[in-house]
């Protein structure tokens, strides 16, 4: 009876088993429909606001990048902190692109467009096609996304770039047993640091990765490890060893090493927290539901590639504990990637891959829908305004252009602030290599060393025009900020330079500009004034 009992309930129960799992035939165009539209959607975004202007990221990158392109090499005569290849990048771009506005961003636009193929072609070799082109989908929001600054052109998009590429060769590599292509991964990897010191826990990532595959050869682990260790480091010492023959070795190490150890100790936890709790709900924002649904597949899918690609990306975003809105774009190709894990999971559990497409379509059209007015509707200088609120990014144009037409290509200049754009912009070369003040603002042992090199470096070249930045977010001076080259530059402005123009930022919309006027006194707290030497 017993047998006979469960035959029956075999029999009973085995078309309802059939009903919920046999599989509705998918339009084989459907998940290419969704990608397709996704991409369209984010190129007339990305189209339309070719022209949003540089911030000071893209200034700085611009300048160093232009300044390669003469043949003037990282840190001679623009500092920072960051590592070089950045600067490699924008000068190749603008060599294809054209020093503009535009070809800066079409270089974004073309890059983009390439990362998001990359996420295919990881997505599907870690999980599926379906979950690849879910993935992509995804990625292409995310990333153009205003709550990651999507529309700029910053270093953390070359990273990723980067970074995915050589996790893909990594693959090919441990699946082929092959030497070559595991040291392309490395080199890859290399490149990611290259473009910014956050890409170093990518390269770990590709460690780990290794080690899941060699775990039980440890000899071969070994061996492999030296191959991936020996690729990521030849890009960093070749470059390393170029900037030595340059003469630029000790100023590349002071800002990349000794000065940027210090940067990244300044914020304490608890203010990294508060920074994190600020700025987390704004990058989520519009495409909260892709988010959601990225969280989902992390418990539903329970990959281990997927939730330590997570976990490494998130830790990339971390250091120093800033969590500035466009560190995110490194955690974004991983949130897609379990994207399309979701979707190739529900569309098994439920045997239904229509429902799950159909689904996820309306997931990605509601977080379209949420931030059309950003992608479809609004200007590039609204845009610019509602990300950076009254930066003077747009004014810098107008600015840059007066000094470029009124002073000669070898003239120099300066910004008294942090608007390396400027520079940019005029074409001109700075008096000092002081293109930005943040560090002078900052509680850190280098601070009054470097405003009073920055003050030789004016004083002593007599730049014929500086452009004056009274803007907070140029400076962010803090409760314990040394304000000596403020009180230096009142009183040698008022010696040896006269005010020649100034934006005036009244209003959200627009500046009120004001040439050879030299009784104008700015109405607004927030303007870039241009102040020409007074003795030849």
């Amino acid at each position: 009876m017993a047998r006979a009992k469960g035959t029956t309930r075999k029999k009973s129960m085995a078309p309802q088993a059939d009903a919920v799992r046999r599989p509705i035939a998918l339009p084989p165009y459907l998940p290419w429909a969704i990608l397709g539209l996704v991409m369209i959607c984010v190129w007339v975004a990305r189209i339309r606001l070719l022209q949003i202007p540089l911030e000071r990221d893209e200034g700085e990158y611009a300048f160093a990048g232009q300044l390669l392109q003469q043949g003037i090499p990282p840190y001679k005569e623009a500092f920072n902190l960051k590592f070089p290849g950045v600067y490699g990048a924008y000068a190749l771009m603008m060599t294809l692109l054209g020093q503009t506005i535009a070809g800066i961003h079409v270089g974004l636009l073309l890059l983009n467009a390439g990362t998001v193929a990359l996420v295919y072609l990881l997505g599907r070799r870690v999980f599926s096609h379906t979950a690849g082109i879910a993935a992509a989908a995804a990625y292409a929001l995310l990333s153009v996304g205003i709550g990651v600054l999507g529309t700029q052109t910053h270093a953390t998009h070359l990273v990723v770039a980067a970074a995915i590429g050589g996790t893909l060769l990594l693959l090919r590599a441990v699946e082929r047993e092959s030497p070559v292509e595991l040291f392309a991964s490395g080199l890859l990897y290399g490149i990611a640091i290259l473009m910014k010191q956050h890409g170093v826990f990518f390269a770990f990532f590709g460690a780990l990765v290794l080690f899941a595959y060699r775990r039980r050869r440890m000899v071969v682990f070994a061996r492999d490890l030296a191959i991936l260790v020996i690729g990521t480091v030849v890009p960093v010492g070749l470059t390393a060893l170029a900037l030595w023959r340059a003469g630029v070795w000790d100023k590349f190490w002071f800002w990349t090493i000794t000065y940027s150890r210090e940067y990244v100790m300044e914020t304490s936890f608890s203010t990294g927290m508060t920074l994190f709790s600020e700025t987390f709900p704004k990058v989520v924002g519009a495409n909260v539901l892709l988010w959601l649904f990225a969280a989902a597949g992390l418990v539903a899918v329970r990959s281990r590639f997927a939730a330590a690609f997570l976990a490494i990306s998130f830790a990339a975003v971390c250091p120093g504990f800033y969590f500035r809105e466009h560190y995110f774009v490194l955690m974004l190709p991983a949130l897609a990637l379990l994207a399309g894990a979701t979707v190739d999971f529900v569309a098994r559990k439920l045997g239904n891959p229509l429902a799950a497409w159909l689904f996820y379509g309306a997931i990605l059209g509601v977080c379209i829908l949420l931030q059309s007015d950003y992608l479809f509707v609004s200007s590039p200088l609204q845009v610019c305004r509602h990300m950076y609120n009254y930066n003077p990014f747009p004014e810098a144009i107008p600015i840059s252009n007066f000094i470029r037409e009124h002073s000669g290509k070898d003239d120099r200049i300066a910004v008294v602030g942090s608007e390396p754009e400027v520079y940019f912009y005029a074409q001109r070369h700075s008096a000092t290599g002081y293109i930005y003040t943040y560090g002078m603002m900052e509680p850190q042992p280098f601070a009054m060393t470097m405003q009073n090199d920055m003050i030789h470096d004016i004083e002593t070249t007599r730049p014929k025009f500086i452009v004056y930045a009274n803007v907070p977010w140029s400076w962010l001076r803090g409760p314990n900020s040394n304000l000596h080259i403020l009180d230096w530059w009142r009183e040698y402005s008022e010696k040896n330079y006269r005010m020649v123009g100034v934006a005036d930022m009244t209003s959200a919309e627009q500046a009120d500009y004001h040439w050879n006027e030299p009784l104008y006194r700015p109405r607004s707290s927030v303007f870039l004034a241009v102040f020409q030497r007074k003795n030849p």
